[in-house]
């Protein structure tokens, strides 16, 4: 069949065809979180005009994202479920006191949810360990994010290339802040400025601090994985 009778046979034709450019790709995606972002802003905006229907909304939009923040930090299910709980109430409470400030909400409720653990952990010298089937329990994989897409780069390369239960025993192995940069860049998605904001540091310390801990990880995979 000739070009010609494809296209007058209403095949689509085969030259001329318009490819996305990755720029116009990485645009979309961003226009996408930017439209997902303003979304739970404005439920936000509904709850603290007395919508509890709204709040509902959030609470299932971010529960797991904050559950399995919680799980990871604390290696306790029982525990994880009575923070998450927590994290929750205290946000409701605390609904009319948040302003939009270019983060996603998740970064708030998981900001909460740091301030229980840190909370937890001076009052009971709990010891923060990772775990591992637990936190990838319920088909999600970890390390791709709920909220946003994670950076693609050599770093981005040396997590995806390791087994879930390799990874999470190097993640061990690292302190306590390098694991907790890996664990909100990669495994929740949250932005690096997004990260700052809840480690307390300025963007460039987050950097900094991401790069040492994925060469790091690099160092402790196996060699067959990096």
């Amino acid at each position: 069949m000739s070009l010609q009778v494809a296209v007058a046979g209403g095949s689509m034709p085969l030259i001329g065809a318009a490819v996305p450019s990755r720029r116009d790709v990485s645009a979309q995606r961003a226009a996408q979180a930017e439209a997902v972002k303003a979304e739970a802003w404005d439920l936000v905006h509904a709850a603290q005009q007395g919508d509890a229907g709204a709040f509902g909304k959030l609470y299932d939009r971010y529960v797991d994202m904050v559950f399995r923040y919680v799980l990871f930090r604390l290696g306790d299910r029982d525990l994880a479920e009575d923070v998450t709980s927590e994290t929750f109430l205290r946000a409701l409470r605390r609904i009319t006191s948040v302003s939009y400030q270019g983060r996603d909400v998740g970064a708030w409720f998981v900001t909460i949810a740091r301030n229980l653990i840190l909370d937890h952990v001076k009052s009971s010298r709990f010891r923060l360990e990772v775990v591992t089937d637990e936190v990838s329990e319920g088909g999600a994989s970890p390390f791709t994010g709920s909220t946003a897409q994670a950076p693609a780069g050599p770093e981005q390369q040396v997590i995806s290339r390791a087994t879930s239960s390799e990874l999470f025993r190097c993640i061990d192995q690292l302190g306590t802040d390098q694991r907790e940069c890996i664990l909100l860049r990669f495994m929740q998605g949250l932005s690096v400025a997004e990260t700052a904001e809840i480690m307390q540091r300025n963007e460039g310390a987050i950097k900094a601090l991401q790069h040492r801990a994925v060469r790091r990880l690099a160092q402790l995979l196996p060699s067959g994985l990096r």
